[in-house]
Order: structure tokens, then C-alpha cells, then sequence
């Protein structure tokens, strides 16, 4: 799955890292708490958030994933927008929940982050 099907399947709509819509995605992580996000999201993965801070940002850099789709209507500042930019990584918005967009990129075929 890239980021642009990825976004199509949570009716997200991009904030930055537009160019990087064809990238691939290995897997998803559904998370608000950065330390679980830390456990399990791997390289290559999306991030789904309610949380809208530069920790998410950093942390999302540290693990290399590739995008970041926030939920439930949540909005990146403009220096988050900045920071994501600098970084390279993909930003979505989307109003869906966290749990029905996880759903949803599940029932399209992404699976979870392994566990190990």
C-alpha cells in the first residue's frame, strides 16, 4: 500500500509531504501514547495519532515512519507542519477515530506492526 491509498482509504487529506504519496507503507500503528509507538512501530510504517505534538513528530524520525495520519479531526500547527518538513515525513488529517481508521487500513489489506 503507498501513502496516497492509504489516504484514500481514510478519506485523509495530505497537510504536507504530498511528493511523497507513492511511497510505500509496510504497516500501521494505532497509538496516542509515544511510548507504545516506541515498542511497536517499525520502519516504513504509518502512524495513526490523536496526539498532535512535535513528539510525535520526533518520534516518528527516530523510527522512520513514513507518514502520519492524525484523527478524529485533529490539526498540525504550522510549526509541527515545519518540523515534518524538515524531517521528510508525511502528514494526514482525517475524522475518522483512531480505531475506525485503523479498521479501515486493515480491511484494505495494511497489516499491524509485528510485534517482536
Amino acid at each position: 500500500m503507498t501513502i496516497a491509498q492509504a489516504a484514500a482509504a481514510l478519506g485523509a487529506i495530505p497537510v504536507c509531504g504530498e511528493e511523497n504519496m507513492d511511497k510505500p507503507v509496510n504497516s500501521a500503528c494505532g497509538a496516542d501514547l509515544m511510548s507504545d509507538v516506541l515498542t511497536f512501530a517499525k520502519d516504513g510504517s504509518l502512524l495513526l495519532t490523536g496526539m498532535v505534538n512535535q513528539h510525535v513528530i520526533r518520534t516518528a524520525e527516530m523510527l522512520d515512519v513514513v507518514c502520519i495520519a492524525f484523527v478524529r479531526g485533529k490539526k498540525p500547527t504550522e510549526d509541527i507542519i515545519d518540523l515534518a518538513k524538515q524531517t521528510g515525513v508525511t502528514l494526514l488529517c482525517c475524522d475518522l477515530t483512531l480505531y475506525e481508521a485503523c479498521g479501515k487500513l486493515y480491511e484494505k489489506g495494511l497489516p499491524p506492526c509485528p510485534k517482536e
